[in-house]
């Protein structure tokens, strides 16, 4: 028997040490939060994502009584972009959450489901997606969901 260990590797930061370009997309992640449909959890969750030609598009989760359909915010903005531009690769992904309370101190990582989903997009175009998690207190800078998915499942696992 053998002990393996994974590490994870990140950037921790403020918003301040953030380039101009790239707090201005983390605030679409925070605006994003505005279109949040959440009667249930009352938890919003905006994320914004940048595709290779530089447009930008927002996702917000959308709960629903019958909890199976609810759809996360990283994935309604994931699809969107897929459906919308399917040549274009993702370039960036911005999340941040809200609650009751204002936005969330620490930042909120992608559910299962999600770093799934991010995984088949950096996989479709072969590229890594920088992913941006914020918090109030401070920013995670992850250069792929690969850094928070070290085990993963994708085509070549079949």
């Amino acid at each position: 028997m053998k002990e393996v260990t994974i590490e994870n590797k990140f950037i921790v930061c403020q918003m301040n040490e953030l380039t101009p370009e790239e707090q201005k997309f983390i605030e679409m992640a925070k605006k994003a939060t505005d279109n949040s449909y959440s009667p249930y959890s009352h938890f919003k969750v905006g994320a914004a994502i940048r595709l290779g030609n530089g447009l930008e598009i927002m996702g917000a989760n959308q709960e629903n009584a019958a909890f199976s359909v609810t759809i996360c915010a990283e994935r309604s903005a994931i699809f969107a972009a897929m459906s919308q531009y399917p040549d274009q690769p993702i370039k960036q992904l911005a999340i941040a959450a809200r609650n009751k309370k204002g936005f969330t101190t620490e930042p909120i990582a992608p559910c299962g489901s999600c770093r799934q989903a991010i995984l088949e997009a950096e996989n479709i175009h072969k590229q890594k997606i920088r992913i941006y998690l914020y918090g109030a207190d401070k920013i995670y800078v992850l250069e792929s969901i690969k850094d928070i998915l070290p085990l993963n499942f994708d085509d070549e696992s079949m």
